[in-house]
């Protein structure tokens, strides 16, 4: 197809079942600043009073603490930009909050692509974290910028041979044209020059070369044209090998909506937008459960061979916990959910200990330690069974390939409360097949959920994996009292 790299038979489909073992992962988003602080002395002007500003965070610290992640079943991990920040913070307001100075601790602002930002540390600390993250059987995304600078930049003064500038500044209307627009008015890479195109992409593949990152993810991708993203495929498989990882975030994006971008072999995988959201509403009462199964099974139309990632919270929208008004048992529906979707279900950092914060800039405030001496959330509250619970959900999900990568039932329940779906993968690699059913109930109360069971359940006992509960199916059908706000995990008994 136009655009897209052409790869040997063979050799593209080692590249797709590559990509298919990330649909296995569960992936961490940390962002480095607001998580560990391992080496005080490079925090220089950190103010962690100020929201918008730098709080110490850096790679040493989470190296130290991924055996936090690793405990927690974490299989992958995503950290944000690394390389040098913009020099000057930018003035900025908040609801709720006085006016703060905006500091490029998140990463996104971009002053030199060749330059590590020292908040963050050294070349050498990212290539150790990237080792003991192998050690624990952890890969490491690394976020890339390939379409903007910061507001004020080594680039600006910047041009070509022919005396034309590097990038455009002007706030545009990205609705109009995407990809010439200065996305949140910041300076917009002229991406069509080779010059320009060259040193951005051929700086991040520089680092990640060095590092042994296991793949990128992508910022703003829907602002950069195909034609770039096609060569930097290309370029991502020539230098870092076939099975290099790219996970694209196309702002808004959906199984259909990112389908152009598979099709043309672009990236591995993109955000899936549409989850957060919808599992929002249903929760909260919002909506037939009909529909929401619906939108559940449409999710499997992902083009086959490439991976969709959801998420509940994220650095860019308002915190799901936020969104319920701290209903944390509408958030373990969800949490549940998400584990046992189709997809890479993708942790934000602290949401899985119930960590604070709602709108921007509080859905970037510091990852929750309690009493335990790590800044910059030392003495900040966590719900350890919050964790607990996230940490049985994936175990399960990692013992049940059904929940991975089956295919999806919808099953029908006598109450609208009630969500059941039977999730269902063919036997491989000469282990057998496996089958799950999910039901979780959205009210207040209790309710009773009876389903009939897919054809060819097993006739024999059940256990929900969630509680150890057993139940034996009469005539076909499985019954189940459902407690308020709470979901089984449903799979055949032992023999």
């Amino acid at each position: 197809m136009a655009g897209a790299l052409a790869l040997g038979g063979a050799t593209a489909a080692a590249a797709r079942d590559d990509a298919r073992t990330w649909a296995d992962e569960v992936l961490y988003f940390v962002l480095v600043d607001r998580f560990a602080d391992g080496d005080p002395s490079n925090n220089r002007g950190a103010d962690r009073r100020n929201p918008g500003g730098w709080h110490g965070g850096d790679l040493r610290g989470l190296t130290q603490q991924l055996g936090e992640l690793q405990d927690l079943g974490v299989t992958a991990i995503w950290i944000n930009p690394l390389q040098l920040q913009q020099l000057r913070g930018m003035p900025a307001g908040a609801p709720g909050a006085p006016s703060f100075t905006h500091e490029g601790f998140h990463g996104y602002w971009m002053h030199d692509f060749e330059q590590m930002e020292p908040r963050f540390g050294t070349e050498a600390d990212l290539k150790a974290l990237v080792d003991e993250a192998r050690r624990r059987g952890i890969k490491v995304l690394l976020d890339i910028v390939v379409n903007h600078a910061g507001y004020s930049s080594s680039y600006t003064p910047r041009r070509t041979a022919s005396g034309e500038a590097w990038l455009r500044v002007g706030e545009g209307n990205c609705e109009v044209d995407p990809i010439t627009c200065a996305v949140g008015g910041l300076p917009d890479f002229k991406t069509e020059i080779a010059e320009v195109r060259d040193h951005v992409i051929g700086a991040n593949i520089a680092l990640a070369r060095r590092t042994g990152v296991d793949g990128f993810r992508i910022d703003t991708y829907k602002h950069v044209s195909s034609d770039v993203w096609a060569e930097h495929r290309k370029r991502t498989r020539a230098e870092l090998g076939q099975g290099f990882f790219l996970l694209a975030e196309y702002w808004g994006g959906t199984a259909q909506s990112l389908d152009g971008f598979f099709a043309r072999d672009e990236v591995d995988a993109g955000f899936d937008f549409s989850f957060k959201g919808s599992c929002e509403a249903w929760v909260q009462g919002r909506g037939r459960t009909v529909a929401y199964a619906a939108y559940l099974r449409n999710r499997h139309q992902v083009r086959p061979g490439y991976v969709l990632a959801h998420y509940l919270s994220s650095h860019d929208e308002p915190m799901m916990l936020g969104n319920l008004q701290g209903d944390r048992g509408r958030f373990r529906l969800c949490a549940a959910l998400q584990m046992t979707s189709l997809g890479m279900p993708v942790i934000y950092y602290g949401e899985e200990v119930a960590r604070g914060g709602h709108e921007w800039p509080f859905n970037r405030n510091a990852m929750p330690w309690g009493d335990r001496d790590i800044l910059p959330g030392k003495g900040v509250a966590r719900d350890e069974s919050l964790r607990d619970f996230y940490k049985q959900l994936i175990r399960i999900r990692k013992e049940h390939p059904a929940l991975r990568r089956g295919d999806y039932a919808m099953l029908t329940a006598p109450a609208d409360s009630v969500l059941a779906f039977a999730r269902r993968a063919g036997p491989e690699g000469g282990a057998p097949g496996d089958q799950v059913i999910v039901l979780a109930n959205r009210e207040d109360k209790s309710v009773t959920a009876g389903v009939a069971l897919p054809e060819g359940w097993p006739a024999r006992a059940v256990v929900d994996r969630l509680s150890g509960q057993t139940a034996t199916p009469s005539a076909g059908r499985l019954e189940f009292e459902m407690a308020p706000k709470s979901v089984r995990i449903v799979v055949p008994a032992n023999p």
